[in-house]
């Protein structure tokens, strides 16, 4: 099927593409929304600027397709295979991404308040993309480049994020339970009140991040660097941690690098 059978299709009001092979289609600005493509292959295929609004893609192969500011708005892309696809200020807002396979692809500026609960998105590049709020309990991010992405009240819950480039992203209210966090860059990022219970951060980069109120227990932080990064009364430290001396404290009271254990209330001076 090319693009213009599947045009005349559509226009006739025809919905239902399971199944269709559309591999290495050129499918630009393409109107499609509310079809059902579960299952097509559109591996390769170049679906710049294509408005798929609520479009069923669950399992499609859309695998180093060109989805640049495609329009995803509620699409189901559960399980679908994006590797290597091209999803740069793509608009997945509440769009499903249950178990799918991004693996290297490319979502840099792209605006995501979706469920990507376990999806695989190893190496992929989500530099400065809208991920708030966004679903990804147990998701798959080893390497995965999250620089100055906004990951506010994001729900990352058991995620691994192992040698994760998060230098600068704000996860501000971010659920981090049970994260592993080994190896990762956090460098300057915004933790302020993020959930870290019994994550993994060892060898992580925590240096000048903002760790106001965040919750730190039970976490590992065997060779994390914590230089100059902030912290307050409301900081929750792992039991018996030995805090180290370059934490900025930045309110009023005794630092924590001198108490036996995170300071409760307002303390005396």
């Amino acid at each position: 099927m090319d693009r213009q059978e599947l045009a005349a299709k559509y226009a006739a009001g025809e919905r239902d593409f399971r199944n269709a092979d559309l591999v290495g289609s050129k499918l630009s600005e393409v109107r499609l929304s509310g079809a059902n493509l579960s299952r097509a292959n559109l591996s390769e295929s170049d679906l710049f600027g294509a408005n798929l609004f609520g479009v069923n893609l669950s399992r499609a192969n859309l695998s180093k397709a060109n989805l640049l500011m495609a329009n995803l708005y509620r699409a189901n892309l559960s399980r679908a295979d994006l590797r290597g696809a091209n999803l740069s200020r793509a608009n997945l807002f509440e769009a499903i991404l249950s178990g799918a396979l991004l693996n290297d692809a490319n979502l840099g500026w792209a605006q995501i308040n979706a469920s990507l609960v376990v999806a695989t998105l190893s190496e992929a590049n989500l530099e400065g993309s809208n991920l708030r709020g966004a679903k990804l309990e147990g998701a798959e991010l080893t390497g995965a480049k999250l620089e100055g992405a906004d990951l506010r009240s994001a729900d990352l819950r058991g995620a691994d994020l192992r040698g994760a480039d998060l230098r600068g992203a704000i996860l501000s209210g971010a659920n981090l339970m049970e994260v592993d966090l080994t190896g990762a860059g956090l460098r300057g990022a915004s933790l302020e009140g993020t959930n870290l219970t019994r994550s993994d951060l060892t060898d992580a980069d925590l240096s000048w991040t903002n760790l106001n109120s965040a919750n730190l227990e039970g976490a590992a932080l065997d060779g994390a660097s914590l230089g100059s990064a902030l912290c307050d009364e409301a900081t929750t430290w792992p039991e018996g941690f030995d805090l180290p001396g370059d934490l900025r404290f930045v309110t009023s009271g005794t630092p924590p690098q001198n108490a036996v254990s995170p300071p409760e209330g307002t303390p005396e001076g």
